[in-house]
Parts: C-alpha cells; structure tokens; sequence
C-alpha cells in the first residue's frame, strides 16, 4: 500500500440550514450538523468502513466527497488538488475518478432506460468519441466482470432482482474505471445470502481493478468482512478509528463497545451468554447537540469534565479514540 494518500480530509463539516417557522421567513433559521469536523487519510487500494447508528451523518459524509451535498467549511484534497474550491466544470472531470454505489439498487436506476445504456450512459458522457460497437463492447465486458450475462443487455431494470440491480449500478459505477468507490449502504437493501456475494464481488473488483473503497454500512459483520479501517461516527463527529482487526478486538470508545456488543455471534452459546451492553437515553438532536462531548448524554464513564470541551481522535495512527477517558 502507498505511504501517500489518495484522499485527505480535514475538520469536514456539513451543516444544514433549518427554518424555524414557515409563517414568519424573517425568523432565525437553526444549524443542522451533519458532519461535524470529519478527518481521514485514505491509501490506494485501501478499503474504509464507515458505521454507525442512523442519523449519524454517514450518507452525508459520503454525498459531500462527491459534491453531492455543500460542505460548510473544511478541505477535501483528492490527489493533492482541493474539491472544495471547484466549479461544476471541475467536479464533472474528478468524477471520472471518484463514483457512487448507493443504498437502493432499483431507485438509483432509470426505468425508462435498458441497463445496457444505464452502464454505457457515463461513456457517452465523458468520452462521447466512442462509437457504438466500442460502447458495447465495454459494457458487455463490464457485465461479465459484475456476474451479468451480455443478452440481457436490452432489458429493463424492473425484470431483475434487487441483487442483480446491485450489480447494475456496481457495473454503471466502474464502467469507467474509477479510483475510488464511495459505497453508500450498497447491500442494506439484499437478502444476507445476497450480501454476501455483492461484498466478495466487491472485494474481487477492488483487488483487480486497484480500487480504494469507502464502505458504508450499519451491519459491522459485513464491514469487518471488506475494510482494512473502520471510523466509527457518532451525531455528525468520529469517536473512533482505527485498523479493522485492532478496533474489533478491543473497542476503545463506550459507543463502539455498545455497538460491538450488538453483533450477533454465530456461536449459539456464545451468543447466548453474551452482554448487551444498551445505551440509555435517546440520540440528541444534531440541531442541538450537547456540549463537549457529543455522546456524553448516553455515556456510562462521562464526567462533568466531558461537557467541557469536545475531543479529538488521539492515539496511535493504528487506532485513535476521541475520549480522554480511554485514550
């Protein structure tokens, strides 16, 4: 793996303006965080599991990295070059680099559309100088590569199966041979045997393509499955980041201990004699998160101290937490 990141992220934050009456449009509207001050290297090859309950911000994190939401403050550096400061122009060349799975397989398709001009459709975009055949040609390649067979080329996407829509939008993703894939809770939607084999393929792309991958998702099972590193989010912050292995061996953070803990096991005795460890009270809302530390309010080690100043990932570069308690 390089020693030079792809990708670099410093104090992201997402924040959503909220009106706070409909009757009265010169009142003060109210900041929805999102993403609150997000930072991560990503490497070449590497594949970055994001996670987290809902509501934390993981979607729009993703949708900020490719321009799909505005980023309030904060830098994105792919390459070295700052997204933050592009025009329209300038985002429609790096998304040649950098495309999207998302969360609902037949939603993100065009139903008027055959898949065959679904995964041809960002070919004729960018390099509108391919003729016919020279587009057919890669796609057919392409569904080859995702598990589709080519003489379904000309139907319609309500005649597969959500699986196999999955891999539709996954061919229409690396049609044009991208450097990352930004993964946005791809196999939330399919049945467990189904995920499986979306994942390996996933992994079985990754590895011939050179792809990185940033892999969302709320199943840990599945994301200690395909990530290298998993970043734990909490209301719009990362509480936790670390090596796979390492941060599944020994959760740091009480919220990653909580979730964790939550996994089932698929020893039954195990399973059986395991502790829950449920977390109390309600998520706060991320118009009004607490003070210092976001997740104080649901901790079972906060201090009066926590409310005081809001912490930062500290530690190793292997594994970071942001708790003091803990680090």
């Amino acid at each position: 793996m390089s020693t030079q990141p792809i990708l670099q992220v410093r104090d992201l934050k997402v924040h959503f303006d909220i009106k706070t009456s409909s009757l009265w449009p010169w009142a003060p509207s109210l900041a929805l965080k999102a993403v609150d001050g997000v930072s991560l290297d990503l490497y070449p090859g590497e594949t970055l599991g994001v996670v987290g309950e809902s509501g934390c911000g993981k979607s729009t994190f993703a949708r900020a990295l490719i321009g799909l939401v505005k980023s309030r403050a904060g830098s994105i550096k792919w390459q070295g070059q700052e997204l933050l400061e592009l025009d329209h122009h300038g985002w429609r060349e790096i998304r040649k680099d950098i495309q999207m799975i998302f969360q609902d397989p037949l939603a993100s398709l065009n139903p008027r559309m055959t898949i065959g001009d679904i995964i041809a459709e960002p070919l004729r975009t960018f390099y509108p100088r391919l003729n016919k055949q020279e587009v057919t040609d890669k796609v057919k390649t392409m569904m080859m590569k995702v598990g589709l067979l080519p003489n379904v080329i000309n139907r319609y996407p309500h005649e597969f199966s959500g699986g196999q829509c999955q891999r539709i939008g996954i061919a229409r993703a690396l049609i044009l041979e991208p450097k990352l894939v930004i993964c946005d809770e791809p196999v939330s939607a399919l049945d467990v045997s189904i995920q499986a084999q979306v994942v390996n393929l996933l992994k079985s792309l990754q590895k011939e393509m050179g792809l990185s991958l940033i892999f969302i998702a709320h199943d840990l099972s599945v994301v200690k499955h395909i990530s290298d590193r998993v970043m734990v989010m909490y209301l719009g912050n990362q509480v936790e980041l670390g090596q796979g292995k390492a941060l599944y061996a020994d959760p740091k953070h009480p919220y990653t201990k909580a979730l964790m803990s939550a996994v089932p096991i698929p020893d039954p005795d195990i399973e059986r004699n395991k502790t829950i460890q449920l977390l109390e009270g309600d998520l706060p809302s991320p118009i009004n998160p607490p003070s210092g530390c976001v997740f104080r309010t649901r901790c079972p080690i906060a201090v009066a101290s926590c409310a005081e100043q809001r912490p930062t990932l500290q530690g190793e570069p292997r594994h970071a937490v942001a708790c003091p308690r803990v680090a």
